[in-house]
Formats: C-alpha cells, sequence, structure tokens
C-alpha cells in the first residue's frame, strides 16, 4: 500500500522540521483546570485551542499536533465522553488545519494519538483487537477534520504503537509514532531506542517517521537521538524532547530549560541526526522561537557524543540501560507536554 507522505517534501525543502511545543502545560497556563481533560475544549473553549496553534505557527512551526492526545475512547471515558470520539477528534482536527491554512506557508497539521492507559494482554484487559478499533474510531475523527498525517506519541509498549500504526494504515492516513525512553533509557515496557524502527515491521504502510518525545529530559532525549539515529542513518527520526527537567516548587511543576538551552538542544538535534525537532512538556512560544533561530542559523557540526551533550545541556537524569529494571510498569496516564 502507498500513502503519500507529506513529510517528505518539505523536509526536502527546508532540511529540518520545527515541530511544536507543549499543549498540556501551557493550556494549564489558559485556565485548564488539573484532571479536566484538554479534549473538551476543542469544543468548550475552541480560542484557547487555536490561539495554542497560533502562537507555534507564529514561532516558527512547521508542524502543529492536534489537542487529542487522550483522544480514544478509553481515555475520554474518564471525562464521560466516550461517545463524542468522534466529533472531539475532528474538532481537534479543524481548529489545527484553519491555523495551518492561514499561515501563508506550509504547515503540517499532525493529529496527535496517545495512549489508552490500557494494558494490552496478557499484562491487562485491552485486546490487539480493541486497541485497533479505538484507535481507529479516533483517527477517523481526525481525518476527517483535515489532519495530514497521524502522530502517535508518548507510548510505552510495543504492542500499542503497532495497534495504532495498523489503525492509521486503515484509515489511509500515513503515520509517525514516537516513544519515551524514560525507565533507564529505555520506555516502562521495555523498549530500548534502537529498537524503535521494527515496531510496525510488516504492516502495509510504513511509518514516514519514528522517533521520541517526552522522557525526563533534553539531555536524555539526545542521547536516546544517538541510538536510534546509530541504528538506522537512514531513518526520517524525530525528537520533541522537555523542555529542561521538571522541578516541583510547593505543588506546581515547572521547568528548567531556557530559550538558550531549547536552542542548544535543537542544534545538537540536527547533528545528532534528526529531521523533525520540537519541544514537549514545558516548551512555550518564547522556547520555540529561539529553537527556529537556531535551526535557521546553524551550520552543521561533528555528530555529538553523549559528554558533548551533557556538557552542553546538563547531566541525564535516567541511569544506564544497562542496570535497569525490566519489570514492566502500569502504562502512563499523563498527557503530552
Amino acid at each position: 500500500m502507498t500513502i503519500h507522505n507529506p513529510l517528505a517534501d518539505l523536509i526536502a525543502e527546508k532540511g529540518v522540521l520545527l515541530a511544536d511545543g507543549a499543549t498540556g502545560t501551557n493550556l494549564f497556563a489558559s485556565g485548564l483546570e488539573a484532571g479536566e481533560a484538554p479534549e473538551l475544549w476543542n469544543e468548550a473553549k475552541p480560542e484557547k485551542i487555536t490561539a495554542l496553534h497560533q502562537g507555534f505557527v507564529d514561532a516558527g512551526a512547521d508542524i502543529i499536533l492536534t489537542n487529542s492526545f487522550g483522544g480514544t475512547r478509553h481515555r475520554l471515558k474518564l471525562h464521560h465522553a466516550q461517545d463524542r470520539v468522534f466529533e472531539l477528534n475532528k474538532k481537534a482536527a479543524e481548529l489545527a488545519r484553519e491555523v495551518a491554512d492561514n499561515a501563508g506557508r506550509k504547515v503540517i497539521v499532525a493529529g496527535s494519538v496517545g495512549p489508552t492507559g490500557e494494558l494490552l494482554v496478557p499484562l491487562g484487559a485491552l485486546t490487539e483487537e480493541d486497541a485497533v478499533a479505538a484507535f481507529t474510531e479516533q483517527l477517523e475523527g481526525l481525518k476527517a477534520g483535515g489532519v495530514d498525517v497521524a502522530w502517535i506519541e508518548t507510548m510505552s509498549a510495543p504492542g500499542e504503537i503497532r495497534a495504532a500504526a495498523e489503525a492509521a494504515v486503515k484509515v489511509g492516513l500515513p503515520y509517525v509514532y514516537t516513544g519515551s525512553f524514560d525507565t533507564a533509557g529505555k520506555t516502562m515496557m521495555g523498549l530500548p531506542p534502537k529498537e524503535i524502527h521494527g515496531v510496525a515491521e510488516g504492516l502495509e504502510a510504513k511509518p514516514v517517521a519514528v522517533g521520541a518525545n517526552c522522557g525526563v529530559g533534553a539531555s536524555d532525549i539526545l542521547a536516546s537521538l544517538l541510538d536510534m539515529s546509530e541504528a538506522n542513518p537512514e531513518a526520517t527520526i524525530v525528537i520533541k524532547g522537555n523542555c529542561g527537567i521538571p522541578e516541583f516548587r510547593g505543588s506546581e511543576i515547572f521547568y528548567s530549560g531556557t530559550p538558550d538551552l531549547m536552542a542548544n538542544y535543537a542544534r545538537l538535534a540536527i547533528d545528532g541526526g534528526a529531521k523533525i525537532v520540537g519541544g514537549c512538556c514545558g516548551t512555550s512560544f518564547e522556547h520555540l522561537a529561539a529553537m527556529r533561530k537556531a535551526l535557521d542559523s546553524h551550520t552543521s557540526g561533528p555528530r555529538p557524543t553523549v559528554d558533548t551533550i551533557i556538557e552542553t545541556i546538563g547531566p541525564m537524569r535516567n541511569k544506564l540501560a544497562a542496570h535497569a529494571d525490566d519489570t514492566p510498569k502500569r502504562e502512563r496516564r499523563g498527557r503530552r507536554g
């Protein structure tokens, strides 16, 4: 099966693409309450979602992600909205599509698909068939709203990535998938970065990009990038790292990354082999604008080492994968950004 790759032409034109920044932390700053579903704002407060997308486009983003991370029936059920999957995802896509179409330049709309929060059989009750069905339902809404590509993100279990990828192929969308390597250099379910490339092997259509997002910090995700690009130098790799390190100040979470740090992260990402670079949790419009300037002015340098990354960005937070406890843990219930 041949599905058009919307990223390829823009990468050929620009070399490296800039994806957007955080959804959750920026919406919290706009008044979203803890425990409230961001997806409900697509209908309740669409102007807030439009402002989020517009801010990232104004900062220079080439790719904006829809406000649909928790858009499966399994996640929406927590907010009694499991019967509104199609309409909420369609609306998410329409809001991003309108901003992209009015940008005056090519901006790709990516349909954000996060984990269901359920464990697949045999560790849990979710069957592969049910997972594919849930992701298909979500992606049908996103496609109807006009997304260019399915963006499967913050994943931990290879089986869940594959189920979402299968759903994307089923609805006829090109797809990207990224894991969150936040547990001793692997995902919570034990997938190491170097094995990310083979997760969707055998499906009718291959991913148009793979990579990493979220995790525990910018240094760690850059180290994951080195593993991914070494394992497959020809792959289109995306990294969307958190803005520095999360820190609790009382009951609030703050991220340590400055615009300068995120600019350095973007430069190292290019030299490390990434073709798509963005920000995750804590990444504001200001951070993204600094990353845009860094990408536009960057002269390619040598491939960084882990030591270079630590010297430039700061210490890694994960323990070495070699010392990891590989016991599977409960799939994360957090949200992107």
